[in-house]
């Protein structure tokens, strides 16, 4: 998706949604080593399940990505639809993935919370950040 946002020649939002991205799975590795907090014994999954478990890093990472992605490209599209068609295939997506988790057997409940609030805490700043850096070139240009 970065390499689309690259050929549209949207740099700022480019480097937004890979500055946001990278650093906030950096940061939901370095939360599951805080809280070190084990998987449930049963599942469904046929792997091990030796690693830690909260927050869920699917939930997180993929409400730092889709989620991120969405709102900084909402940002820059004009048709109402298309943006509201980001929006919600980018909810779908983080919810559908978190449930996953629950559903398999890998993850508490809590876990997927967890990491939908980080993810999407993250999300909103990145939005906020974007939106101010756009305030800041659209004053330099006037």
């Amino acid at each position: 998706m970065t390499g689309l946002l690259l050929v549209r020649r949207l740099w700022l939002t480019a480097a937004l949604v890979v500055a946001a991205t990278v650093s906030g799975s950096l940061l939901a590795a370095q939360a599951k080593f805080f809280f070190h907090r084990t998987r449930p014994r049963a599942g469904r999954s046929p792997r091990p399940r030796h690693r830690l478990s909260f927050p869920s890093g699917h939930a997180t990472n993929s409400a730092i990505v889709f989620l991120t992605l969405a709102g900084l490209l909402v940002q820059v599209e004009r048709g109402r639809g298309a943006r509201t068609y980001t929006m919600a295939v980018a909810v779908l997506l983080v919810g559908a993935i978190g449930v996953s988790r629950v559903y398999l057997g890998v993850h508490w409940p809590s876990d997927v919370v967890a990491g939908w609030c980080a993810g999407t805490g993250w999300a909103a700043l990145w939005w906020w950040l974007g939106a101010q850096a756009r305030v800041l070139l659209a004053r330099r240009r006037q």
